[in-house]
C-alpha cells in the first residue's frame, strides 16, 4: 500500500497562499490516507483533553458516510518530507434558521514545530469553503471551527484570523458507576429494551428533541445509516429508551470503546446521546435514564462513566449531569466568523 501510494501522482490542493518551504498540500488518497490521519486526530484531541476517540475501521467508516463535503475535493493532506503531518476538511450544512455554516476543520501532528502548516491549512481549506459558499444562493454564511482550553496555541492562531469562541462545551467524567438513588421514571413511563422495529421511532425522537438546540442540523438518511450499523455506538443493549405508550419519551443511548479503553488504560462507559422531547422535560427522565444506565455499564465490568454537554444548554443538561455526579474535566469552543 505504501508503494501504490508513494507512485500515486500528486493531485496538489488548492492554496491560500504562497506555502512554507517544504510543504505540500494534496488531495486525499483514499482510503490509504486514512491511518495517518486517524493517527493525528487521536494525538489533537488527547492533548486538547477530548474524551473521543476513534479506531481506523471508525474513522473510515466516518469518511466513507460523508453527507456535508466530498472527501476527493475537500479534504487537503499536508506532506513534509513525504510524510503526513495534517489534514483538514472543508464542509457544509444549512441551520433551521437558515443560516449555512461552512466547517474549517484542520487537524495538524502535535510534534510539527512552528504554526506554518496550521496557517497554511487554515488558509487552503477557507479557499476551498468560499469556493463551495459561491455556489449557493445569498444568506447568512458564517465560517466555523474548534479549540480548547487546554490547545491555547489554537486560541491565539484563530484569534488572529478572525474567530471568535462562540458557544463552549465541557466534557465531563463521573468516578463511579455506582447507583444513582431517588432517579425513578414519572409514573406512566416505562423503559424498554430496544427491538429493530423501534430504531426509526427513536431516532425520530432524538431528531424532534433537538430542534430548539444550538447549533442543531437535520439529520441525513446517511447519519441514519451510521446510527443503525456503528460497530461501538449501536450497541443497543447499552441504551435506556423511555416510552409513554406508543410513544418515545427520552433516551441514553451508552457505549463503551474497548479499543479507547485500551489505549488510556481505563474503564470507561459513555452515557452519551441524551435527549427527552419538549413535553416530558424538567420532570427526573433524563435523570432516571442516566441512572439506569449505570447498572448496565458496571455489568461489562466499566468503573466510570462520561459524556459531554454545551454549557449553555437551554433545558439545563448542565446541571442535570452534575446533579447525577458528573464534574467537568475540560472545556472545548465553536469558534465562527462571517463569510466574507
Amino acid at each position: 500500500m505504501a508503494a501504490d501510494r508513494a507512485a500515486a501522482p500528486i493531485r496538489p490542493f488548492p492554496t491560500g497562499g504562497p506555502l512554507p518551504a517544504g510543504l505540500i498540500l494534496r488531495h486525499l488518497r483514499a482510503p490509504d490516507d486514512y491511518p495517518a490521519m486517524n493517527v493525528i486526530a487521536n494525538a489533537i484531541r488527547a492533548a486538547a483533553g477530548e474524551n473521543f476517540y476513534t479506531t481506523d475501521q471508525q474513522f473510515q467508516r466516518f469518511y466513507d458516510h460523508l453527507s456535508d463535503s466530498d472527501p476527493a475535493l475537500d479534504v487537503a493532506i499536508a506532506e513534509v518530507d513525504g510524510r503526513l503531518v495534517g489534514y483538514g476538511r472543508a464542509a457544509s450544512h444549512l441551520e433551521l434558521d437558515g443560516t449555512r455554516i461552512y466547517q474549517v476543520i484542520p487537524f495538524v501532528d502535535p510534534t510539527v514545530a512552528g504554526h506554518e502548516v496550521f496557517g497554511a491549512m487554515i488558509e487552503a481549506v477557507e479557499a476551498r469553503v468560499r469556493a463551495i459558499a459561491a455556489e449557493h444562493p445569498p444568506g447568512d454564511k458564517l465560517l466555523e471551527t474548534f479549540g480548547a482550553d487546554l490547545a491555547p496555541d489554537r486560541h491565539a492562531l484563530l484569534a488572529e484570523r478572525g474567530y471568535e469562541p462562540v458557544r463552549y462545551f465541557y466534557a465531563m467524567r463521573r468516578p463511579t458507576v455506582d447507583d444513582l438513588p431517588d432517579s425513578a421514571l414519572p409514573a406512566g413511563l416505562e423503559i424498554r429494551e430496544v427491538e429493530p422495529d423501534h430504531l426509526r421511532a427513536i431516532w425520530d425522537a432524538d431528531q424532534e428533541a433537538f430542534r430548539d438546540h444550538w447549533g442543531y442540523t437535520p439529520g441525513s438518511e446517511k447519519d441514519y445509516e451510521l446510527f443503525l450499523h456503528d460497530p461501538v455506538m449501536s450497541d443497543t443493549s447499552l441504551w435506556r429508551v423511555a416510552w409513554d405508550g406508543d410513544e418515545v419519551v427520552g433516551q441514553v443511548r451508552s457505549f463503551i470503546s474497548v479499543e479507547e479503553n485500551e489505549t488510556f488504560g481505563r474503564l470507561r462507559g459513555y452515557t452519551e446521546h441524551i435527549s427527552v422531547r419538549r413535553a416530558w422535560r424538567r420532570r427526573g427522565v433524563a435523570r432516571a435514564l442516566i441512572a439506569a444506565s449505570f447498572p448496565l455499564l458496571r455489568a461489562r465490568g466499566m468503573t466510570e462513566a462520561a459524556l459531554s454537554v454545551d454549557t449553555e444548554n437551554t433545558s439545563g443538561a448542565l446541571r442535570v449531569y452534575e446533579s447525577c455526579g458528573f464534574r467537568s474535566v475540560s472545556r472545548s469552543a465553536t469558534y465562527r466568523k462571517p463569510l466574507d
